[in-house]
């Protein structure tokens, strides 16, 4: 069984839900990210989302583009952070998923040797990433990677935002494997004061077309959220409260950045 899903299905189990912060590999450095994800661990979460920079980012607001920025102006390339996680996956215990552009993906993978389009995706299995997060590939286009990803064990999960019509939500939702992403709003990544009063709803829908675990994501920023959401979904994925946390302290060391977010994230599993 994949991680991903025996994390899910442990937690119904225990009727339990999972927290998933997201971080920006290579922000402040890639060492600081190898601390982060076992001190995440630590802290309480059980998937981390992890962000591979890229240079146009569709989704991300501000916060995250600048992370993103920052780790490329470092040189950081997707091959540096699959050896990391390499090096660390036999000390860690928490799902890894990468959300990474597909433009990454067809690129690495159609320059391999031996092509046959997807040897990014195998790279990234053999180093101990459990599923891809892949924002920018249409569900239309998304088969051959759903098989390959299906081939290799590996889920792969495509996001749903407010303004999705219901047919293709459930189009979406079907493609999907490890957990459905749910936007908790319209727009770009970033904190938000409140959540929307028709998540609920929405909810209940796409419950009604998959029995896949659901996530929640853009905006979901402090504990009160995170509550909030896992009443009603499966998983809650923080983001940008985290790298808003992480850029005032990159010229601060890596001991104190670990700290802030182990603290941060601590207190959004409530541990």
């Amino acid at each position: 069984m994949n991680r991903i899903d025996r994390i899910f299905a442990d937690l119904r189990a225990s009727n339990g839900k999972a927290l998933m912060p997201f971080i920006t590999a290579g922000d402040p450095d890639l060492e600081t990210t190898a601390a982060l994800l076992p001190a995440m661990q630590r802290a309480g979460a059980q998937i981390c989302e992890l962000g591979i920079p890229f240079s146009d980012p569709i989704a991300d607001g501000p916060v995250i583009q600048a992370s993103m920025t920052h780790a490329l102006g470092k040189g950081l390339r997707p091959g540096q952070v699959l050896a990391m996680v390499k090096r660390l996956r036999s000390q860690l215990n928490i799902g890894i998923i990468a959300m990474v552009s597909y433009s990454i993906v067809y690129r690495i993978g159609h320059l391999a040797a031996k092509d046959d389009g997807f040897n990014f995706l195998r790279e990234a299995k053999d180093a101990g990433i459990d599923g891809f997060i892949i924002p920018d590939l249409p569900i239309e286009e998304a088969g051959p990677v759903c098989a390959a990803t299906a081939k290799l064990d590996l889920s792969c999960s495509f996001l749903i935002s407010p303004s999705t019509p219901d047919a293709r939500a459930e189009q979406i939702a079907k493609a999907c494997t490890g957990f459905v992403y749910v936007l908790s709003r319209a727009g770009l990544t970033g904190e938000q004061a409140a959540l929307p009063t028709d998540l609920n709803d929405r909810l209940r829908r796409i419950r009604a077309v998959t029995k896949l675990p659901i996530a929640v994501g853009f905006g979901v920023s402090n504990r009160q959220q995170v509550e909030e959401v896992t009443k009603v979904a499966d998983a809650a994925i923080v983001g940008s409260a985290i790298m808003r946390r992480i850029a005032p302290m990159r010229e601060k060391g890596r001991e104190a950045v670990v700290r802030e977010v182990e603290a941060f994230v601590r207190e959004l599993a409530a541990k």
